[in-house]
């Protein structure tokens, strides 16, 4: 089995499935990009998070620009979306910069 990070990692179109799909931790991806204000924003908040739930959820972050064909697989269109995926499904989404908390009462209840 392999470490589960306790840091996001980075994901792209050519490594989505095997990182995200095929996973067996839940995965919270997150669509960013260098010029959007709100992404730079969160950043830090699931910094934490992914400190916080090392084993229990996987953070991934997929760069909008540099990867078109994910965000346009699951019609990601404002940025930053977050989509949570447990066993290869979106389970949820959350739309915009929101503060941890709120984050964390969207995410918990998927997280084992």
């Amino acid at each position: 089995m392999a470490p589960v990070a306790a840091e996001p990692i980075t994901v792209t179109d050519a490594t989505f499935d095997q990182e995200v799909l095929a996973s067996e931790t839940p995965v919270l991806v997150d669509f960013w990009a260098s010029w959007c204000g709100p992404c730079r924003m969160i950043a830090p908040v699931l910094d934490e998070i992914a400190a916080e739930y090392a084993g229990k959820l996987k953070i991934a972050k997929l760069d909008y620009d540099a990867n078109p064909a994910t965000p346009g697989k699951y019609n990601v269109l404002g940025l930053p979306t977050l989509l949570l995926f447990k066993g290869g499904e979106v389970v949820e989404q959350i739309t915009g910069a929101k503060p941890k908390r709120a984050l964390l009462k969207s995410i918990t209840p998927h997280i084992a």
